[in-house]
């Protein structure tokens, strides 16, 4: 018999081994968790197709805030449910908005523990769901959403979001966005762009997260899933623009346009579980077809073994629990 000189096999002979030569480690650092407020709520409430995510309550959202800096996340992204929409999403450059009341409650909570972060964009606060201002046409007019998206930062920064993730994908958002802020003396707020957010199926639940009234799609803005270059063209143009950090959305199913970006990308680059991910490992778990800690787990790191610096999940404080647990690795 020939024995093999060469044995890959001998990293791997025991956890002590695995762990030293682990390339990709997790970090409850690195994890960031979506959070939904919805107004007028009185306690949390269940999302039908997110099992264990809720729509928060104001009180609610500040104590899993709180939970989660304990943890040791990197921080929370909030999301607005308002009762009223309307044509323009007057709701979102309400001080008084939900998003934006929640803000000013979640920073005075935890804002020295992680960071606090708002979603940018119109979706949530349009009665016609889309991400921006519709035209007489139908069509979302890019240049008219753009002066929305300025507004929208500068009373978001105003509430003490310290970071804005700019979710729209309008061209030149980024651009408008960073002047805007900085004309107005918000020179240390963190700009998030979603710089490669395709037009996926994977949005699904998300949708009854935030009772989306959004009737059609947004292929028209958002990125075509059979386009790899472009999404790294978008990373880049965002680069071009100042932006702080730049994201991948969904994660799992771009693992190639994140490596991509990765490969390219100067600044932090972050990818987002998106709802649909969640909900397909929660309902083959449900159903005992996988091992659902090992399966969150793996999704994760796949994550971050593709390039990703940070990964928003709403897995993110339970993850983070499991990890402090045994030990961040």
């Amino acid at each position: 018999m020939i024995s093999p000189v060469i044995r890959p096999r001998r990293l791997r002979a025991n956890p002590a081994l695995r762990r030293l030569a682990s390339e990709t480690r997790l970090h409850p650092a690195d994890l960031v968790l979506p959070m939904f407020i919805r107004e007028g709520a009185a306690e949390p409430l269940p999302i039908r197709s997110m099992p264990g995510v809720v729509q928060h309550s104001l009180d609610s959202a500040r104590r899993a805030a709180a939970d989660a800096a304990a943890a040791g996340i990197g921080g929370v992204m909030l999301f607005g449910v308002p009762l009223v929409r309307d044509a323009v999403g007057s709701g979102a450059t309400d001080p008084d908005g939900i998003l934006n009341v929640a803000t000013r409650a979640i920073a005075d909570e935890v804002g020295d523990a992680l960071v606090v972060q708002t979603d940018l964009c119109l979706d949530e606060f349009t009665d016609h769901g889309h991400c921006g201002v519709v035209s007489v046409d139908g069509s979302v007019d890019n240049d008219t959403t753009l002066e929305r998206y300025r507004e929208m930062a500068l009373v978001q920064a105003a509430s003490g979001s310290q970071l804005l993730g700019l979710s729209g994908m309008m061209d030149g958002q980024v651009a408008a966005v960073r002047d805007a802020l900085d004309g107005s003396g918000f020179v240390n707020t963190v700009v998030l762009a979603y710089s490669a957010k395709y037009a996926s199926a994977f949005y699904g639940p998300f949708r009854d997260a935030v009772e989306s009234t959004l009737e059609g799609d947004r292929r028209s803005y958002q990125l075509d899933p059979a386009n790899r270059r472009e999404g790294v063209r978008e990373a880049q143009l965002d680069i071009d623009e100042g932006a702080d950090i730049v994201m991948v959305k969904p994660a799992g199913s771009y693992l190639d346009v994140l490596a991509d970006v990765a490969a390219m990308s100067s600044i932090p680059v972050w990818a987002y579980q998106v709802s649909g991910e969640y909900a397909m490992i929660e309902a083959a778990a449900a159903n005992g077809w996988i091992d659902r800690r090992r399966a969150v787990e793996e999704s994760i790191l796949s994550i971050r073994r593709a390039g990703a610096d940070a990964v928003l999940t709403y897995w993110a404080a339970e993850l983070a629990t499991w990890l402090n647990e045994r030990g961040a690795r």
